[in-house]
């Protein structure tokens, strides 16, 4: 079923009116929608409507709620990944399954191997912050995760956001996943932060870094994975292991 982004706003009890372009646009003249057919809707307080449409007018959709309730379509911990930009389509791919796999954030680092240079990753932080809205709709998240500027090694490790800060390094790295997480359990609500480097790897000044500011560098295994797949086996591994501790 389509599922679009609203303000509470536009909700008055069981009545919900669509006004906004993007949405009217998308959902009237992109999917050609008809009088009849079902919506899931949700607003920034996460109440998640199963609505039909009951009319469609030159610019605005009239909807009925016909049930509403709390969306539960969320981490129950908040997922940041810190990674190194890679080019074009990979990281696209980096950006939608991130998403997918309910990330608060992506916060693009600059590492000595990275891609892309600040100023070229400045450029496209509009399109893919466009990208995570679009897979937010399509995977019904509750939340909408946002791309920040760009940053550094240093000053990501050093900020006092995060309550954990883990690393995924190739060939340095002998310390698993499972291993860490039964010594150190992510708990409820806590910030954890995931580093994941480039397509070259981490420099050997980045692992001195690490080892300085003491942070954990886990393997992924023996396979040696390229960027955006380790992306994906690390953020899913994570979830998988938090869910079954």
């Amino acid at each position: 079923m389509p599922h679009f982004f609203i303000n509470s706003n536009n909700v008055n009890r069981n009545r919900i009116i669509i006004d906004d372009r993007e949405n009217y646009t998308h959902i009237a003249k992109s999917l050609r929608a008809r009088v009849g057919e079902p919506l899931l809707l949700i607003d920034e307080k996460r109440i998640q409507y199963e609505t039909v449409i009951s009319q469609i007018s030159s610019n605005k959709i009239e909807l009925d709620v016909k049930k509403s309730y709390y969306s539960e379509r969320d981490l129950k911990f908040n997922l940041f990944l810190a990674q190194s930009p890679l080019r074009s389509d990979a990281q696209n791919f980096v950006i939608e399954k991130a998403t997918e796999l309910g990330v608060r954030a992506v916060i693009p680092v600059i590492t000595d191997n990275c891609a892309l240079n600040r100023a070229v990753v400045e450029k496209k932080i509009d399109r893919w912050n466009r990208i995570m809205y679009e897979a937010s709709k399509q995977c019904e998240r509750a939340v909408i995760p946002n791309c920040e500027n760009a940053t550094d090694l240093l000053s990501i490790i050093s900020s006092d956001r995060f309550d954990k800060i883990i690393a995924f390094c190739e060939r340095k790295a002998d310390l698993s996943l499972r291993y860490f997480m039964q010594k150190s359990p992510i708990k409820k609500d806590e910030n954890v932060l995931v580093i994941i480097g480039p397509e070259g790897g981490f420099s050997n000044k980045e692992f001195e870094l690490f080892e300085e500011k003491s942070i954990p560098m886990l393997t992924l295994g023996n396979l040696i994975l390229k960027a955006e797949t380790a992306v994906t086996v690390a953020l899913g591994n994570i979830i998988y292991e938090y869910e079954n501790s």
